[in-house]
C-alpha cells in the first residue's frame, strides 16, 4: 500500500507508525516535510519550503491563517511534483494543525485523508483564564478564536467522505463541537513497554547526568517539560520547592527541559527558569536542585527510573508524551488535578492528584509519596498495570492499522461509483 504523510517537523507524532509500517515490504511510504537532518530507512523523504512570513498589514488575528495557506500551497506543490511522477498514495495521513493538509484533496481527489486533530482552542474555557496569574487580555481574544480558522478548514474538508479525524484522549475529543465530534475518532497513543519498563535496580546506584549524581542515599524528585513554563506548571512547582526541600534534607531536584516558550506568552525578556530562580533566591538550595537542559531519550529514561517522585503538571491543554512514558516505566506520579491527567491517572489508585495552582498542595503531594514508601509503591505497580492495560503499543497499531485500512476500502469504493456514474453519464 502507499502512504503519504505530511508533518512540518518530521517524523512528527509517527515514528513509532512509520516503524510498523516499514516492516511490510509491500509499504510505499512517502513523508513531504520542512527539511531537517532526521532520517528513517524505508521511508522517502519530500522537503517543501517553509513559509517565510505573512504579507504585511495581516491584521494579527489572521496571521497563523495566513501562514496556514502558504504552508498549504507549498505542500501542495511538493505533493503536485510527486503526482506528476506517477504517485498517487492510497491514504494521506498528517496533523491539521499548521494547514498542511489543506489542500491535498486538489492534488489527489478521491484518496482518504487521515488527520490529526490536537487542539480547538476556546477563548473562554480550558487553558485560556485557567491561570489567573496571567490573565488575557480583553483584546487577545479575537485572536484566539481565530486560532480555529484552520481548524474549521480541516473540518469542512470532510463534506465527501474521504476525510475522517482521530485525536488520542477523550480531552482533546471533547474540546471540538459536539456536531464535529463524529468525524473525529479516539485513537489512544500507545507506549513502547519494552524500551519504557521499570528498572527496580535503579535505586541501588549511583545515577549521573553530566556533573550531577544521584547516589542510593538520595531521594530523587523529577520533573519534565520540553520547555521549562506556566502551561506545564514549572512556576507553580518551583514554589513548592521551599517546602519540599525544608522538609527532606535528603532531597535532589532534577528538572528536565529547554528555555524557551512551547505553549502560550512569551517573556518580554529572559526565561521562565531565570524568572523563578530570581523569585525564589535565597529560598531554595541550588546545590539540590539541578536543570541540565533538554537531555538524551535514554538519559530521560534512566531520570525517570530512578525517580522517587515524579511531578506532571499540565493547564487543562494536550497532554505530554512524557506522562505515558511515567506510567509505563512504574513512576510515582504527583499530578495536576486537571481533566487531561485524570484522564490517565486515578487519585489515590495509579497517582497522586494536587492543585495546579496550590504550590503547598503540591508539596503535600511530593512529600506523602517520598514519606509513605507503601503508598509510592503501590502507585508505581499501579500506573505500570494501567500502562499495560492501555498504553500498549501493539493495539494502539492494530486500531491505528484497522482505522487506515477502514478508510482504504471507504475510499475505493467511492473512486469506484465515481468511475460507475461517470460511464453511465
Amino acid at each position: 500500500m502507499r502512504y503519504l504523510f505530511v508533518h512540518q517537523h518530521f517524523p512528527g507524532q509517527y515514528l513509532h507508525l512509520l516503524r510498523h509500517l516499514r516492516q511490510d515490504p509491500g509499504n510505499e511510504i512517502v513523508f513531504i516535510s520542512e527539511p531537517n537532518d532526521n532520517h528513517l530507512p524505508g521511508v522517502r523523504r519530500v522537503a517543501y519550503r517553509p513559509p517565510r512570513g505573512g504579507a504585511p498589514g495581516v491584521h494579527p488575528a489572521a496571521r497563523d491563517f495566513d501562514l496556514a495557506m502558504l504552508r498549504a500551497e507549498s505542500v501542495a506543490r511538493a505533493a503536485a511534483s510527486l503526482r506528476d511522477l506517477g504517485y498517487r498514495p492510497d491514504i494521506v495521513i498528517g496533523h491539521h494543525g499548521w494547514g498542511e493538509l489543506l489542500n491535498m484533496g486538489d492534488v489527489f481527489p478521491g484518496v482518504p485523508v487521515l488527520g490529526y486533530f490536537e487542539f480547538f482552542y476556546h477563548a473562554d474555557a480550558l487553558d485560556v483564564g485557567f491561570d489567573p496569574e496571567f490573565p488575557s487580555p480583553r483584546g487577545s481574544l479575537p485572536v484566539i478564536r481565530a486560532r480555529n480558522a484552520i481548524n474549521l478548514q480541516a473540518l469542512a474538508g470532510g463534506g465527501d467522505g474521504t476525510v475522517q479525524g482521530q485525536t488520542p484522549t477523550r480531552f482533546q475529543w471533547m474540546t471540538y463541537p459536539a456536531w464535529a465530534r463524529g468525524g473525529i475518532e479516539i485513537l489512544p497513543e500507545g507506549v513502547d513497554l519494552a524500551a519504557c519498563s521499570p528498572d527496580p535496580a535503579a535505586f541501588r546506584r549511583t545515577l549521573r547526568i553530566g556533573e550531577i549524581a544521584i547516589a542510593p542515599r538520595d531521594r530523587l524528585v523529577t520533573y519534565v517539560a520540553r520547555d521549562l513554563e506556566p502551561y506545564r506548571g514549572f512556576h507553580v512547582f518551583m514554589r513548592a520547592l521551599p517546602r519540599i526541600l525544608a522538609a527532606r534534607p535528603d532531597v535532589r531536584v532534577v528538572l528536565v527541559g529547554g528555555d524557551g516558550v512551547s505553549y502560550g506568552a512569551r517573556l518580554p525578556a529572559g526565561s521562565w527558569r531565570a524568572r523563578m530562580l530570581a523569585e525564589l533566591a535565597g529560598r531554595i538550595d541550588l546545590d539540590r536542585v539541578h536543570f541540565p537542559g533538554k537531555v538524551e531519550y535514554d538519559v530521560f529514561r534512566a531520570l525517570l527510573r530512578r525517580s522517587d517522585a515524579h511531578v506532571y503538571l499540565t493547564y487543562p491543554f494536550v497532554a505530554s508524551w512524557s506522562l505515558r512514558e511515567a506510567m509505563a516505566m512504574g513512576c510515582a506520579i504527583v499530578g495536576s488535578d486537571t481533566a487531561p491527567v485524570r484522564e490517565f491517572l486515578s487519585d489515590g489508585r495509579t497517582g497522586r492528584l494536587v492543585p495546579f495552582l496550590d504550590p503547598d498542595g503540591i508539596a503535600a503531594g511530593v512529600l506523602e509519596v517520598l514519606e509513605d514508601r507503601a503508598l509510592a509503591t503501590r502507585l508505581r505497580r499501579a500506573a505500570r498495570r494501567q500502562a499495560e492495560r492501555t498504553l500498549d503499543m501493539g493495539e494502539y497499531m492494530a486500531r491505528y492499522r484497522d482505522l487506515i485500512d477502514r478508510m482504504v476500502r471507504q475510499g475505493r469504493r467511492g473512486r469506484a461509483s465515481l468511475r460507475i456514474a461517470a460511464r453511465s453519464a
